[in-house]
């Protein structure tokens, strides 16, 4: 490593007996993640601030700019930065944002590029929070005003971050549209009241590391338990991803009583989720346990439920309120899993007196074979994986296109999406006919658990919003892709970061 590369911690200290020593720190604050040379005269510009120009490089696993980016790993970047004659020391920083960076080397002089100067450009909102951080500490920002590169334009144009399929769609999809009037759009999304009705599932992630086969039972696998970890999953995911979009969120959910997992529930959802809780008489709430290796191979899972827990005494209500409220809201958001808590009434309602309704029936374990969407006499927008559509319909045989039109019109869908995972997914337009094939876009994959969800909400808000479906199949794709890299539903996936990959995406 460099002389001129230090730890962050190393470098404070260095900027204290700097300004100790009466010099002038100026301090740069970035990825760098492609070295340009609009990043050379960036720096260049910044040196002449002062006496000595200090560096802090956001680390890896804090860079949000989508799935594949950083190119290059934190310790090249530091290189790159060292080799330069105009930087002085450059360091590592393990923050979203510069502020703490900020209020450790407290420089005389913080520098960014031209394009932070109207902060209202800056879709992170941090050069604000940068700004009162440098004069909190006795310093003032300054803006350079030199040639200007994107590296994420260099990266797409140069880099394979992209499948070929995935570059030709991207560049078709610049053509009619660009970031700014896409972020515009999803920003306009905010004024939406969106109603959630769904089941809450407690995921749990039993870390465990494989030991082998046993002993005396050679078939079995044993496995040595690390640790376990819990998540806000199902439509309490769905409620969180939904939260950060619309201007309203409604939660009409059930859970066991006794309340054993309602405050860890109430803990991770979203403040400004509106909860309408119902309680089971006997079922408990539904956890799924699964145990995981340290590759994030699923090894086994299991159910903890009662698969048929509605009583007519809880049903009742919930009817009673979906037909009373449903119509007051933009969108009905329903993921319906099929673990027993929307009966083929509520379906009924939810059909008949929602606005705009947007439906996910999901296959799985539980009841793979009889749950699809057909049980909903009408949707609005349905968000189905192949295997989902396939069922439904009955049809193995013919294109998933064909399949997919015809399962529309059947529950009188305006739009269909069929997910078709590394393959990305269909759009389908019912009217028009038209097909949007959007491919992955995403080259990295962490966890599969909650990308369709994360698909249905950004899809079906644009559609409820009247974006058009071009541009709802764009967003529901670029949402999934953001939600691959999330370890099941440890955390949602937030305008920013979703702003801040359009903006990867479309340069």
């Amino acid at each position: 490593m460099s002389s001129k590369q230090l730890s962050f911690e190393q470098l404070a200290e260095k900027a204290r007996q700097l300004r100790k020593q009466g010099k002038q720190v100026v301090l740069c604050h970035g990825a760098f993640d492609l070295l340009h040379p609009g990043h050379i005269r960036h720096l260049a510009r910044a040196r002449k601030e002062g006496d000595i120009l200090l560096v802090t490089l956001t680390g890896d696993r804090f860079i949000n700019k989508g799935p594949s980016r950083p190119v290059f790993q934190e310790s090249l970047r530091a290189e790159s930065i060292a080799a330069l004659a105009s930087v002085d020391h450059v360091a590592i920083h393990h923050d979203a944002t510069a502020v703490s960076a900020i209020q450790g080397i407290k420089p005389h002089v913080y520098v960014k590029g031209s394009d932070y100067q109207d902060p209202e450009q800056d879709i992170t909102g941090n050069i604000m929070l940068e700004k009162n951080a440098v004069e909190a500490v006795g310093g003032r920002i300054f803006f350079t005003d030199e040639i200007q590169f994107s590296s994420s334009s260099l990266i797409n144009e140069h880099f394979d971050v992209f499948s070929p399929l995935a570059r030709r769609y991207l560049a078709g999809f610049r053509q009619k549209h660009d970031a700014t009037s896409i972020i515009e759009q999803v920003q306009r999304l905010s004024s939406l009241k969106v109603l959630v009705v769904g089941e809450a599932i407690v995921d749990e992630y039993c870390w465990a590391t494989p030991m082998g086969q046993t002993g005396k039972s050679g078939h079995i696998l044993s496995a040595k338990f690390d640790s376990i970890e819990q998540f806000a999953g199902g439509a309490l995911a769905i409620a969180n991803h939904l939260a950060g979009f619309a201007g309203e969120v409604t939660l009409l959910t059930g859970l066991g009583r006794g309340g054993r997992h309602e405050p860890f529930i109430r803990s991770k959802l979203d403040p400004k989720i509106i909860t309408h809780f119902h309680y089971f008489e006997d079922a408990p709430t539904l956890v799924k346990r699964r145990f995981v290796d340290p590759f994030m191979n699923k090894l086994f899972e299991v159910y903890y439920y009662d698969e048929d827990p509605m009583t007519p005494e809880v049903e009742s209500p919930i009817r009673q309120w979906i037909r009373a409220h449903a119509a007051e809201y933009d969108l009905v958001l329903v993921p319906d899993y099929g673990n027993g808590f929307i009966s083929v009434d509520m379906a009924r309602d939810l059909s008949e007196t929602a606005r705009f309704l947007a439906v996910n029936t999901q296959i799985n374990s539980g009841n793979r074979g009889y749950h699809v969407i057909t049980r909903y006499p009408r949707v609005d927008f349905t968000a189905l994986n192949e295997p989902e559509v396939r069922l439904a319909a009955h049809n193995r045989q013919d294109s998933v296109e064909k399949v997919g039109a015809a399962l529309a019109a059947r529950v009188g869908a305006k739009n269909l999406a069929v997910t078709l995972g590394m393959d990305g997914a269909l759009f389908l337009e019912q009217e028009s006919e038209r097909i949007h094939h959007v491919p992955a876009l995403s080259t990295k994959v962490v966890d599969r658990i909650g990308a369709g969800d994360a698909f249905l909400c950004l899809a079906g808000l644009a559609l409820a919003g009247g974006l058009e479906p071009e541009v709802a199949a764009f967003l529901g794709s670029s949402a999934a892709a953001l939600d691959v890299q999330i370890v099941c539903n440890r955390e949602p996936v937030l305008p920013v970061n979703l702003f801040k990959y359009i903006n990867t995406l479309l340069k």
